[in-house]
């Protein structure tokens, strides 16, 4: 075994020696000492593990699914190491997104479920609350089994338990070689070589990193960007301007240009001047990351946002002019955590997502990445600083920013900042299971389900642009229920026959954007981990290839592991779409809509035209209207029909009008009641339209009741 002069070895009566005391014993742990150990183990482990030694297991990332995949391997009996490129454990998990996405809870099985039952352990202990009471924060439930909303530092805990309880050797700071660091024998992998030029051998491989940095170096088959709608038969895919929701774009006309009103003096940083791209088409751009930021409203607990060397105003000035024109919303989301502290997100126009500056980052150098990183932070801390401090922020946004600063007691070894950016998206392996829309909506049904996603197909913003009238305007940003939980095959997994026959990819999976969006949440990347680690071993025992697995063994095992692999709750709400070309007449669907006001896509109730319907979230009631306009080519008497889909939380009362020639006729829709014509029209009315005459369709939410729906007109000749 290949060894360092200067190796430390761990200290046998180190905290993280064996496993880690709960609750209060917990917080004992000197974070430095933590920090210490953690460095002097790293040190030690770099040294003595790479060797000729070969590992049944090799993980490369340390994110949740990498922790995951290595505790799964140990407990069937194999040996297992996780090769780290960065210092911390978790991923995402533990820097920062403490509110849990995760859709159907009950879909979360097996290690997963374990992690978040174990969150709940902790905070079980009145020892864990140091800066509130457990009865003073909303999501702590004594009688649930278990716990969706953590700290950073928590989730951090419990995965070192989780890794120091199967004494699994982890080793810290290593990067791939990514030009020379795999080597490969015909179609398996036989070693990957770090940088530093240490090398780990393995049986098999599980990629568990967020860019997929393995799974490109071994040769495998991948894309980056957006694919055309056309391309795997989707709708929420490509360019989609017209998706892009109201809650995250600008809603006031902002100039783009540094000098307002003249465009020979450039735009303003962010924003390109290329046209945005046509609906549906295909490009190379990726959604916008963020921090995860962790923010404290307790005064003791609290640092101020520090203003960030390289700050530059101009950065913000969309921002400023944003709030100038009169749009006052607190631009981020900040979810409430235990002691007082934020899971913060973006939210509005103009927030922590860095919309635009990510492109490169999925394939870049390591260099040109620490550069993104770096951008990215001075950035996001250059946002909070201005929101807090600047002039130009109205009274009311800095206020309220008054209460916020840095927690003191996170991230401490990095200037309580996050150590993981939010990369939402990077390559996606190409397989031979391509995991689309259609798997999401369950119209296509996976028969080697490994795992269950539930949220929505969710993509950020991906692009700023100036629009043909000369402002700027965000694009990409795509939030669609899938309605239910859907299954995740074991082909898309695993490389296309012939590529690789030892490497499991269960971040970086096949998949389509728009079904990344839904697949990429934290829980399901631990499911599929878990999964991916179980097919390794069944592999590895049967002396096949990753692709040549027996479904069934995998199955079973998946099953006594307590891995949920379908839905036996209810029945999932049907997402039945109906295509405006099979419809008779002329459909007037998103293409011939005008939203005023906010309005919220959503593909939740079965039985809307084309790809989605609009409601307008039960709010402000009498500001926000739909109107469909259209001009009649043939004249004639017409049935006009209204489509929306039917629910409970539906307005009885909806205000729709007519308006053709000079006259104008009001509808009231009770939107609770099912549509009488085939479940999804109801008729208006006939109506006498004139050659070349135009005749407008409003949906207006005034003094409704609940939600209001629109969803598409429909218009049928009667003679």
């Amino acid at each position: 075994m290949r060894t360092c002069h200067h190796a430390v070895r761990p200290n046998p009566q180190s905290p993280l020696s064996g496993p880690l005391p709960e609750g209060e014993g917990a917080k004992r742990i000197d974070p430095m000492k933590l920090k210490a150990f953690t460095v002097a183990a790293s040190l030690f482990l770099s040294c003595t593990m790479a060797s000729a030694e070969t590992y049944d297991v090799v993980v490369y990332g340390g994110t949740s699914a990498g922790v995951v995949a290595a505790v799964q391997a140990k407990r069937m009996g194999k040996t297992a190491i996780i090769v780290e490129p960065g210092k911390h454990l978790g991923g995402l998990t533990s820097g920062g997104l403490g509110w849990t996405d995760s859709g159907n809870k009950a879909v979360i099985g097996g290690i997963s479920r374990e992690f978040y039952q174990r969150v709940k352990k902790y905070y079980d202990d009145p020892a864990a609350w140091q800066h509130e009471e457990a009865k003073g924060y909303s999501r702590y439930r004594p009688k649930d089994d278990a716990m969706w909303t953590f700290e950073p530092h928590v989730a951090e805990l419990v995965y070192e338990r989780m890794v120091n309880e199967q004494e699994i050797p982890v080793v810290r700071e290593q990067r791939l070689d990514r030009k020379d660091g795999v080597k490969k024998e015909a179609e398996r992998i036989v070693a990957i070589t770090t940088v530093s030029g240490l090398t780990y051998r393995g049986r098999m491989f599980i990629d568990a990193t967020y860019e997929g940095d393995l799974m490109a170096a071994a040769g495998v088959s991948y894309a980056v960007g957006r694919e055309n709608n056309s391309q795997y038969d989707e709708s929420l895919n490509g360019v989609q301007r017209r998706e892009n929701i109201h809650s995250h774009r600008f809603v006031k006309k902002i100039d783009p240009y540094v000098v307002s009103g003249d465009s020979s003096s450039g735009l303003l940083p962010g924003v390109h001047g290329d046209p945005p791209g046509e609906e549906g088409q295909a490009d190379h751009r990726v959604q916008a990351y963020c921090y995860r930021m962790c923010m404290s409203n307790v005064p003791r607990n609290r640092v101020p946002f520090p203003k960030p060397a390289g700050y530059e105003e101009r950065r913000y000035e969309l921002l400023l002019r944003n709030f100038e024109a009169g749009d006052l919303r607190f631009p981020m989301k900040p979810d409430m955590m235990p002691n007082g502290k934020t899971d913060t997100n973006n939210n509005c126009a103009f927030s922590t997502d860095n919309i635009g500056m990510n492109y490169d980052y999925p394939e870049a150098s390591y260099k040109r990445r620490a550069e993104i990183l770096r951008e990215h932070e001075t950035y996001q801390k250059g946002l909070m600083w201005t929101l807090a401090n600047h002039r130009r922020v109205p009274e009311e946004i800095r206020q309220k920013m008054s209460a916020w600063g840095l927690p003191k007691d996170e991230f401490t070894d990095n200037g309580n900042w996050p150590h993981q950016i939010y990369v939402r998206e990077a390559r996606r392996m190409v397989s031979d299971y391509v995991a689309t829309e259609s798997d999401c909506r369950r119209v296509r049904v996976a028969e080697d389900s490994v795992g269950m996603g539930s949220y929505n197909m969710d993509s950020h913003n991906v692009q700023r642009y100036v629009t043909a009238e000369g402002y700027v305007q965000n694009e990409g940003d795509v939030q669609v229920s899938p309605g239910g939980a859907y299954v995740i095959g074991y082909r898309s997994i695993v490389p296309k026959q012939g590529e690789c026959e030892n490497l499991l990819v269960p971040v970086c999976l096949s998949s389509s954007h728009i079904a990344y969006g839904s697949i990429r949440m934290e829980p399901v990347f631990m499911v599929l981990g878990q999964s991916a680690a179980t097919a390794a071993v069944l592999a590895i025992d049967d002396a096949v290839s990753v692709q040549n697995v027996a479904y069934t063994k995998l199955r079973e095992r998946l099953l006594a592991d307590k891995q949920a692999l379908e839905w036996k709750g209810p029945a999932p709400r049907s997402v039945t779409r109906l295509n405006p070309k099979d419809l008779p007449g002329i459909v007037l669907d998103d293409e011939s809509m005008e939203r005023i006001g906010v309005w919220l896509p959503s593909a939740s109730v079965g039985g809307f035209v084309g790809s989605r319907y609009w409601h307008d979230n039960n709010e402000s009631q009498g500001e926000k209207s739909i109107r469909f306009k259209h001009r009649i080519k043939q004249a004639g008497e017409y049935e006009i029909r209204l489509s929306y889909t039917a629910n409970p939380n539906r307005a009885t009362n909806v205000l729709v009008e007519v308006q053709y020639g000079d006259q104008t006729k009001s509808v009231r829709v009770n939107q609770r009641k099912t549509p009488p014509i085939d479940e999804a029209f109801i008729s208006l009315g006939k109506f006498s339209l004139s050659e070349s005459s135009d005749f407008l369709v409003t949906i207006s939410n005034a003094n409704a009741t609940g939600h209001v729906i629109a969803d598409a007109v429909q218009l049928l000749p009667t003679r």
